[in-house]
């Protein structure tokens, strides 16, 4: 878990950039919430307004993450005076609670943006169970928020906005089916349903803190497309905030609320969240779960035995997500999961034309950032073959099957980075070899993809070969180039194995 962390590849520094921005952000707009004169409530309200804005909002574009980020008080305004008016009335507020949440994760559907939304609403009446808003301090709440939203966007979209020079991100696989077929309307059933089995259990353990639970239930179904998917990271989730809460014994408790120390904490664990997110859901919950703490010092309700609840009310949260995926409208991962091989081996066929075009001469060429984006695939392959990779998991050969593909995937990252890394050298040159190389890899890539089409491809990779004269064959660069060429041709070839078994055992079945 540690080696997965700090030794994961980061094409391009994004996820170190992202952190680091994101710190920047939150800290420019905590501190402006502060130089206003609002309250520590509002400060906190606005620093995680200013979070969900620069961790949520993934659209592909830049105007559109502009606009999504302008729409966030439109979801998150509306339900903070529900939430605020409904305070002391707790059936209405529970009821309340749960519609917001089926409809945040059923809001999916309509892609990054919808997801975006959504999370921010659930979060939104989050934030007022957590800090027990009163409607009288709504005006002061929709100021800091505001101004929160402002100052994060000045640093993403004006100061630092790198994703300007970045290919579009990768975009979530379409919904499919309608009503009950469609997995976001599934999911939304199951969101609730598990959300109200959490809030009974969470009520049961405490009368103040059972919103915990509820949102253990809310983070374990966000980002997740099928049972198990949810059953991992259910307990991932449970393990990240077990060893955050061992941390926090030694880290926050301590601290008793110093200003200044609880500061810098809070913005390590925000570098965290961002660092770690994509890599280790665990580390990520850890991160999250010291922050809570430290937000709690600063509040001065923390003690050892708020820890201990916390650590019991996530347990709720994550057998009432369990018992949904379980029992309501299951569904598995096989489509999913085969939707996004097919779009990080399309992704690996783009590195390698776009480095093969750089190795030749075109200066415009640029392999570096569809290497990130084929990062950001692969993690979403990661997360969908991750029941069948789990320790725990008792289909042996399906677990065989998935940990090939996953080393044979990332075989061929490596080999992708790597040619990237050649091809960024100013001496590179050309080498006919390598056109022929790139062709058998594109004809690699279409057997996988679109067996149907594989035939052609071999026969255009055939009459487009010529033999090479070795005048051509000069460069100083060419010979690694072509190693890492043949090594991804090679990691190609060998996933038609495990990709192309019989239908009657599907890779996923979980």
């Amino acid at each position: 878990m540690l080696k997965r962390v700090f030794v994961a590849p980061d094409p391009g520094r994004l996820r170190l950039r992202s952190a680091t921005r994101a710190v920047l952000g939150i800290s420019l707009a905590v501190a402006v919430c502060g130089l206003a004169g609002h309250s520590l409530a509002a400060a906190i309200t606005g620093g995680l307004a200013a979070l969900l804005a620069l961790f949520t909002v993934t659209d592909a574009t830049v105007r559109g993450q502009a606009a999504t980020t302008a729409l966030l008080p439109v979801a998150g305004f509306p339900v903070l005076a529900v939430a605020a008016v409904l305070h002391d009335h707790p059936v209405a507020r529970d009821m309340a609670f749960l519609a917001v949440m089926g409809a945040g994760v059923y809001a999916r559907r309509w892609g990054p943006r919808g997801h975006s939304l959504g999370v921010f609403a659930f979060m939104t009446f989050f934030v007022t169970q957590f800090l027990h808003t009163l409607p009288g301090q709504l005006p002061e709440l929709y100021a800091a928020v505001a101004l929160s939203l402002v100052c994060s966007s000045v640093v993403r979209f004006g100061l630092w906005c790198y994703e300007r020079r970045l290919p579009p991100l990768a975009a979530q696989v379409p919904a499919e089916g309608r009503g009950l077929a469609r997995t976001t309307t599934r999911q939304a059933v199951q969101a609730t349903v598990g959300g109200a089995v959490a809030l009974v259990i969470g009520q049961m353990l405490s009368g103040e803190r059972w919103y915990w639970a509820v949102g253990a239930t809310w983070w374990i179904f966000v980002n997740t497309t099928s049972r198990g998917e949810t059953l991992v990271r259910g307990f991932r989730r449970v393990l990240g905030t077990l060893i955050g809460i061992a941390v926090g014994f030694v880290l926050v408790v301590p601290l008793q609320g110093a200003v200044v120390p609880t500061a810098v904490l809070v913005a390590a664990c925000v570098f965290g969240i961002f660092y770690t997110a994509a890599v280790s859901y665990t580390w990520m919950m850890l991160s999250v779960t010291l922050m809570a703490g430290a937000l709690y010092g600063l509040l001065g309700v923390l003690d050892p035995a708020l820890l201990a609840l916390r650590a019991l009310e996530t347990g709720a949260g994550a057998l009432g997500a369990v018992l949904a995926v379980l029992l309501v409208l299951p569904v598995t991962t096989h489509a999913t999961t085969d939707a996004w091989i097919q779009r990080a081996l399309r992704c690996v066929h783009v590195c390698t034309a776009e480095a093969a075009a750089r190795l030749s001469g075109t200066p415009d060429a640029d392999p570096s950032p569809h290497v990130a984006e084929l990062e950001t695939l692969l993690g979403r392959v990661r997360l969908s073959l991750a029941p069948l990779v789990h320790p725990l998991s008792p289909l042996r050969a399906r677990k065989a099957r998935a940990r090939q593909v996953l080393a044979l995937l990332d075989a061929c990252a490596r080999e992708v980075r790597g040619l990237a890394s050649i091809a960024a050298d100013p001496e590179a040159s050309h080498d006919a070899r390598l056109a022929a190389a790139c062709w058998r890899v594109e004809t690699a890539v279409e057997a996988l993809t679109t067996p149907e089409k594989a035939r052609e491809a071999r026969e255009a990779e055939e009459a487009r070969t010529a033999p090479v004269d070795a005048q051509h064959a000069v460069g100083a660069l060419s010979e690694p180039a072509l190693v890492h060429l043949h090594s991804l041709e090679r990691a190609l070839t060998e996933l038609a194995a495990p990709l192309r078994t019989s239908p009657r055992e599907p890779l996923i079945g979980a």
